[in-house]
């Protein structure tokens, strides 16, 4: 993990008001669950920007006007065809520094970016709509913002909301939880964003089996990457639990590889 690209995104997200009295709460169409959030639109709005002109910093963008053309005409059909309209989702293709970072993440407020290294590997318009559904699908579901207050505590998020001081150990656990949220969402946070991303591909017109041809690449790819503890950003865990799920959310069944690759406390 790059350390001092990384405290910079924790500093300025420290830094900002997050909360400041505001509190959301309603049903989350993407979700389809009632939920109460800590932070308000706006609030994500701007803590997404901050971190977006930090991944400027730090990422250069890929200079071919129409590899970003493609990418923000793709990217567009899956924002309308996502649930969520209260952010403007915006799209970038960023130029990795190794050849085998095969990833892509997104930020609150909508922002969306793809390496150029996994966009090679994919070969049709479906490939690439099925990995923007996914990080749309976590803007949309409100992953980031969920796990954020989660792992910061509600009183943490309100001492650093209204900039009152406090002691090191609170700005120590709060710089931890920022830190996981660049790195990794949570196993269920990854499945919903599946199930999302085939109901994006099937309302905007691309073929929904992208999803899960985009899963088993992935798999292909890490086999033959070498291990790292973690990566800047976030990796896609689980990717054999994925499947299993992905593949059942387009039949509408399961098969018995999928049974074996769900968690056994999980029953249906």
């Amino acid at each position: 993990m790059k350390e001092t690209g990384a405290n910079q995104i924790i500093i300025i997200l420290l830094l900002m008001p997050c909360l400041a009295g505001f509190v959301e709460s309603g049903y989350n169409k993407s979700t389809k669950k009632d939920e109460l959030i800590f932070i308000s639109t706006e609030q994500e709005k701007i803590m997404g920007a901050n971190v977006a002109r930090q991944v400027d910093k730090r990422f250069k963008e890929v200079d071919d006007p129409l590899v970003q053309k493609r990418i923000e005409d793709i990217g567009g059909k899956i924002g309308n065809a996502c649930e969520r309209k209260d952010v403007i989702y915006r799209f970038k293709v960023l130029k990795s520094e190794e050849k085998d970072n095969y990833n892509a993440f997104s930020l609150p407020g909508g922002y969306v970016y793809i390496f150029d290294t996994l966009l090679g590997k994919l070969k049709s318009d479906d490939d690439i709509a099925a990995i923007l559904a996914h990080e749309v699908a976590h803007v949309a579901a409100k992953h980031s913002i969920k796990q954020l207050q989660t792992a910061m505590g509600v009183n943490a998020l309100m001492i650093l909301g209204i900039g009152m001081q406090t002691d090191g150990r609170t700005f120590a656990t709060a710089g931890e939880a920022l830190t996981q949220l660049m790195m990794s969402y949570s196993r269920e946070a990854e499945v919903d964003a599946d199930a999302l991303s085939v109901k994006y591909l099937k309302d905007a017109g691309y073929n929904p089996d992208s999803v899960l041809n985009a899963l088993l690449m992935l798999r292909e790819l890490r086999k033959k990457s070498p291990i790292r503890t973690y990566m800047y950003y976030r990796s896609h865990p689980y990717l054999s639990e994925r499947i299993a799920r992905v593949k059942s959310e387009i039949k509408g069944s399961m098969d018995f590889e999928s049974y074996i690759n769900i968690p056994k406390d999980e029953s249906f």
